[in-house]
């Protein structure tokens, strides 16, 4: 294996990352090159994403990886595009951006799902996607976007997800990678490709959704003015997993076919990879989702609320001149007694942007709990409770995949978070490894040294992962093992 030089851009819900990547016989070698927050832009009472402003960011983060790869006199073989879910760009008949995009926890979604199911059943939209309902999925972001603004819909000549329009404005391809679109609702899980049946349902028609590419696929090469700003010019654009949990999960460093991922940041996201949907009405029933993965992959997953809960927090704290950072919570959390106090994280105001402190509070007082007081409270009561929820995930995967699980790989932003790794110890039974933190990173770094031959297969590409990371492993206490 020759030593090949990719450039991964990673969008999450909080920030955003450009990683320079070597990959060689040693392992895959990633060096950050630009970093940058990101998070909701309230304009009156809508929620959008600075679309603008982080393609900006991005551009100035593939500059600088050009500049360090060609200061080593270095080439760049590919370019990679991850991002968050369900979230789009509409393009008018001139290749122009409609409008900003809008925030996947923007409230213009309330009620979407039952007035779609009210034109097609529940039970049939499931036995399609395979996916689960939550109010953002785009599906019903696209009804609420022909209820509240038609005239949109009436102009749109392409739908691009996030990853997709970052990629158009590198390359100028327009097309739904398969892993992204996946996460729309409106993807029929077995065929993987767009269902017309559920499209019927919906004033959107075929024509405005491009054509599915899978992960590896070249898509095109930088040009234009992308090419101007970065100096990236003729550099291979090629799909990656486009969602950022496809990606993640690619890289999990597993050794063992009895494991489970939990992808953990803003989002938890605990599952299983499959090589086919589970369909079955226990699944529907689970509410578990059928997501695109990368090498043929399904992703059976439970969607679980995640770190958002204390990001939510740390803004209502920061707003009263408190500003604590993450290590200084989970220390004051390690403070305070075990609480056996679980929230509802399904509950869907834990969901939605607010005074965190204030829910979690009047949760607590419904459901008869001791209230926390203080910011060590409230974080232990939001580990205890992701911990317990990611129990009754697992439970939930066994139950529906018929399996028995031993391990829980945690990759992610998340697994630095050594005592939310030992409460999921604790409360699964299972034995979990974390890490590596930059797994979606590597993973679109994995995917694009496929796709150029580096790597014959996602087992190598995992075995290569595995030999650049170092993994922290956290042993469930005895009284907590799963019997």
């Amino acid at each position: 294996m020759r030593d090949q030089r990719y450039i991964a851009v990673d969008l999450g819900a909080e920030s955003g990352r450009v990683m320079l990547a070597t990959v060689s016989k040693a392992g895959i070698a990633l060096s950050e090159m630009h970093r940058f927050p990101n998070g909701p832009v309230r304009l009156g009472n809508v929620l959008h994403w600075d679309i603008l402003r982080l393609w900006g960011e991005i551009q100035t983060g593939i500059g600088r990886a050009v500049a360090e790869a060609a200061s080593a006199g270095k080439t760049i073989s590919g370019i990679g595009v991850d991002t968050w879910g369900v979230d789009f760009g509409l393009l008018d008949n001139n290749g122009e951006l409609l409008s900003n995009p809008i925030h996947y926890r923007d409230s213009r979604t309330v009620g979407m799902p039952e007035k779609f199911f009210s034109r097609m059943p529940w039970e049939r939209a499931y036995t399609i996607s395979g996916i689960q309902t939550m109010n953002f999925n785009t599906l019903f972001q696209l009804c609420a976007l022909a209820e509240h603004r038609p005239d949109h819909l009436d102009r749109a000549r392409h739908l691009l997800y996030i990853p997709d329009l970052l990629v158009y404005w590198l390359c100028g391809r327009i097309a739904n990678e398969y892993t992204i679109a996946s996460t729309s609702q409106m993807l029929d899980a077995q065929r993987r490709e767009y269902s017309r049946e559920i499209l019927a349902c919906i004033p959107v028609h075929p024509p405005i959704l491009p054509d599915l590419v899978m992960p590896g696929s070249l898509l095109g090469h930088v040009s234009g003015s992308a090419a101007e700003v970065t100096q990236a010019h003729g550099i291979p654009v090629l799909a990656v997993g486009s969602h950022d949990t496809a990606s993640a999960v690619a890289a999990v460093p597993a050794g063992t076919e009895n494991w489970l991922f939990l992808s953990s940041g803003t989002w938890s996201l605990l599952g299983a990879e499959i090589d086919q949907p589970i369909l079955t009405p226990d699944a529907m029933n689970f509410n578990l989702t059928n997501e695109g993965g990368v090498g043929g992959k399904i992703r059976l997953l439970k969607n679980i609320a995640g770190l958002w809960l204390l990001q939510e927090c740390r803004r209502a704290w920061a707003r009263d001149g408190k500003d604590f950072d993450y290590r200084t919570l989970v220390q004051l959390a390690r403070e305070v007694p075990l609480r056996g106090a679980h929230l509802d994280l399904d509950d869907p105001q834990m969901l939605a942007p607010g005074d965190m402190p204030l829910k979690i509070m009047a949760q607590c007082r419904r459901m008869g709990q001791k209230v926390p007081e203080t910011p060590g409270e409230f974080t232990r009561v939001i580990l205890e409770s992701l911990a317990a929820t990611y129990a009754r995930a697992r439970d939930t995967i066994e139950k529906v995949t018929g399996k028995t699980y031993t391990h829980l790989h945690i990759v992610g932003g998340g697994s630095q978070n050594d005592l939310l790794n030992q409460l999921a110890a604790d409360a699964t039974g299972l034995h979990v490894l974390a890490g590596p933190v930059e797994a979606t990173a590597l993973g679109n770094v994995m995917v694009q040294a496929m796709a150029c031959g580096e790597l014959d297969s996602l087992t190598s590409g995992r075995e290569l992962v595995a030999k650049s990371s170092q993994l922290r492993e956290f042993i469930p206490h005895e009284k907590s093992k799963k019997s």
